[in-house]
């Protein structure tokens, strides 16, 4: 049996329920650079799945119907589309938590590359795909094999530290936006080649194949980071050390810590399911529901025609104007979110950028109302643009929320199954919320509830009770008890 440690102003016992980034001593550090190099190639990685996910979005519709999946019934289309759309969550949930534990024993690197390889096979598939059982096998492929968001995350809490992981974290939903802002731009400007290119793609295989280009263009996006993670990107997980020096998420000064007291291996599932752990993961799950109702809602509110409770725009003004929250979310995230951090804290700015979701869902029946008094006029266009500079202000919540997830790793070498439990939960409802989302809209216009805009007050309603149970459960800032 070990000795026992006294814990003192210089001596802290880690165990199971002690935070990755304790908040030992207060202090102020000059913020450490940031490697650069080593960020660029995790960014890099972090744009392939949203081009690859995102790229079909233009054209599955279209692609559900050529095939005849319905049988002819148009009005069953987008059924399949969200089945199709949501089966990558779905198996993403029931595989990232085992691949972020198994990242924790063989590393990041490896997990890394085998699901950039099993996402570029998997847009191989779904290219040459001519049934539905085939479009729903390659995003299974995706889904299954993908466990690289939680990984990714993990390994920004590795190169990072308490002076600059505001700043660190702030540059993976830049990166996100902008693989969201390009992956549907490359699905729609390049299926059916043969139509638009006749002279550059004048083979048959074209014809039989519309869309294997966006999709083989994706392919070779994940080869590309796949070469170039191999190469160049270092391993960041700790290997076995007898003694550690754990960095303060607030004041990155360094707690001397026994050898006896320090367990720098991955903890069990179990150990996870503690108040430190489960309080920031449902906090994430929370924003995770939020944003896949947003972004679910708003291409189903601008194409939906005005006398119905939509604004009727067509689909190429609806690409321009989703397109638009890309670059505006890159740029202001890019300006302003660790300044805000660095002021208020990350609890105060989570808080505020999470009921964002609030006002933005009121303002969509406000905009359809003036919609129908006025047109689509000025006012209209004013109000759809708080609601992107509030959309922005929401994606910030993410960045907050992984650091409050990075801090309560129970210790480095557990920080991938961290934020695998995580990931998983965001899987399983982002799996879920979308087509409750629009089947919600959808009911509440064809039995006219509350003028079909019941949808709006349930989400409401329900964001209200979410956010009072979750946030204010919060620690005051990553790596403090509560």
């Amino acid at each position: 049996m070990s000795s026992s440690v006294a814990p003192s102003d210089s001596d802290t016992v880690v165990n199971e329920r002690t935070a990755l980034l304790d908040a030992g001593h207060q202090g102020q550090k000059k913020a450490t650079p940031l490697p650069k190099f080593q960020i660029a190639i995790l960014l890099l990685a972090l744009l392939v799945e949203p081009i690859a996910s995102q790229s079909i979005y233009p054209y599955i519709n279209q692609l559900i119907s050529e095939l005849d999946i319905t049988g002819g019934d148009e009005r069953k289309v987008g059924y399949y589309a969200g089945l199709i759309e949501s089966i990558f969550f779905a198996t993403q949930a029931l595989t990232i938590l085992q691949w972020s534990r198994t990242s924790d024993r063989i590393g990041r690197k490896p997990v890394l590359l085998l699901g950039i390889f099993g996402l570029s096979l998997s847009m191989i598939c779904f290219g040459l795909s001519r049934t539905l059982s085939g479009l729903i096998v390659s995003r299974c492929i995706t889904g299954a094999l993908n466990g690289n968001i939680g990984v990714m995350k993990s390994m920004m809490g590795e190169l990072t530290d308490s002076t600059n992981m505001a700043q660190g974290f702030a540059l993976m939903p830049i990166a996100f936006s902008f693989g969201a802002t390009i992956g549907p731009m490359i699905g729609g400007a390049l299926e059916h080649p043969q139509r638009h290119f006749p002279n550059v793609f004048p083979g048959a295989f074209w014809s039989q194949f519309p869309y294997f280009l966006p999709s083989g263009i994706a392919a070779a996006f994940s080869v590309t980071c796949f070469l170039t993670i191999l190469f160049f990107l270092k391993e960041t997980l700790p290997r076995q050390r007898t003694e550690e020096k754990s960095m303060s998420a607030l004041d990155g000064e360094a707690l001397n810590v026994s050898q006896n007291a320090v367990e720098d291996s991955p903890v069990s599932i179990r150990s996870l399911f503690v108040p430190s752990v489960l309080i920031p993961v449902a906090n994430y799950g929370c924003i995770a529901i939020f944003e896949m109702a947003m972004f679910a809602l708003q291409p189903l509110f601008y194409s939906t025609p005005i006398e119905l409770g939509g604004l009727g725009f067509d689909p190429s003004t609806i690409g321009l104007w989703m397109g638009t929250f890309g670059i505006v979310n890159g740029v202001l995230q890019t300006i302003i979110f660790a300044p805000l951090v660095h002021r208020f804290g990350a609890k105060t700015v989570f808080q505020f950028c999470a009921g964002a979701f609030i006002p933005i869902i009121v303002l969509f029946p406000i905009t359809n109302i003036v919609a129908r008094q006025y047109g689509i006029n000025w006012l209209v266009w004013f109000l759809l643009t708080c609601s992107l500079l509030l959309g922005v202000f929401m994606d910030m919540s993410f960045g907050c929320i992984l650091m409050f997830i990075t801090a309560a790793a129970p210790n480095k070498r557990s920080l991938g199954a961290t934020n695998g439990l995580a990931q998983m939960t965001a899987s399983i409802v982002r799996a879920i919320t979308p087509a409750t989302a629009t089947s919600m809209f959808a009911y509440s216009i064809q039995h006219n509830l509350m003028r079909g805009y019941a949808v709006y007050v349930v989400l409401i309603t329900a964001s209200i009770f979410a956010l009072r149970i979750t946030t204010t459960k919060l620690p005051g800032s990553p790596g403090k008890g509560a």
